[in-house]
């Protein structure tokens, strides 16, 4: 089954049947929302899997709709770790049989580790205490396993220099990072590809964006901006990310000058944290 020529997420999933029993009980989304304690309009996000409801809610929902902590236990299963906007995408990219990523300002969060994801993470959710922030980590790297499996999807990066040369977390977790990251270009884990600072503008220059493709579903294309996000799936807009993202490629260095580019600023970061320790 599919849910608009994609394959369906376990969100969407959760979201159908929470609209199958609300109906059953003969309930509108007004009604279940007076028992659940929320407006209506959240309810109907649940419906669709845009969100994901907390346990309170769902415990909530199992009373009103008499389903003996179905939805509740269900919910464990669920990933709520990752944005509301982002959980579909992080669902969908398990399923694309190919991946296209770009990373204009930061390295993309399936090649991060846990040091420099940490560090993005203490950046812009600087209320956050420790335990939520580990939680934020352990889940990104799991996600990053994804390009460790069996069945990964071929999965292309394209990288700014910019991305390389800003110290997200210091020296020494930018070499550690940008390590890994020529790793996996040299294990064929990833295609890897920089835009160097010298090509100046390209196509991607004004925004970031994420292309997935499936085996037997259309492809879509995500883009995201700060504290949102959008999955596209209208051919006419897909096509045009793919176009955008072919323009930039066109522009970046070829693959193993891209690897040996990374693994110099890499050790350019290195000799910045031992000249910091030695001072």
């Amino acid at each position: 089954m599919k849910a608009n020529g994609r394959p369906r997420t376990a969100r969407e999933k959760y979201g159908e049947e929470l609209k199958l029993r609300r109906i059953a009980a003969g309930l509108t989304q007004e009604a279940l929302a007076e028992q659940v304690v929320c407006s209506p309009t959240l309810i109907s996000h649940f419906e669709a899997g845009r969100r994901l409801p907390n346990p309170d809610d769902a415990r909530r929902i199992d009373r009103a709709l008499n389903t003996d902590g179905f939805f509740a236990r269900w919910l464990e299963d669920l990933d709520p770790a990752f944005a509301h906007y982002f959980g579909v995408v992080a669902e969908l990219e398990r399923e694309a049989s190919a991946i296209r990523q770009y990373g204009g300002s930061l390295i993309p969060g399936l090649l991060q580790t846990k040091a420099y994801s940490r560090a993005v993470f203490e950046a812009y959710r600087p209320n956050y205490c420790a335990e939520e922030l580990d939680e934020l980590v352990v889940s990104r790297a799991k996600r990053g396993l994804l390009l460790d499996s069996p069945s990964a999807p071929e999965a292309w990066v394209l990288l700014d220099e910019g991305a390389l040369r800003r110290r997200v977390g210091g020296p020494q977790v930018m070499a550690e990072q940008l390590h890994k990251v020529a790793d996996m270009g040299d294990s064929g884990r990833v295609r890897l590809h920089v835009l160097p600072l010298s090509s100046g503008a390209h196509a991607l220059l004004e925004g970031m964006v994420y292309l997935l493709y499936f085996a037997d579903a259309a492809p879509m294309a995500y883009i995201e901006g700060l504290q949102n996000g959008c999955l596209l799936d209208d051919p006419a807009l897909v096509a045009a990310c793919h176009t955008s993202y072919t323009l930039a490629l066109s522009d970046a260095a070829p693959r193993h000058e891209s690897v040996a580019l990374v693994r110099s600023i890499a050790e350019e970061h290195e000799h910045a944290h031992h000249r910091a320790q030695h001072r």
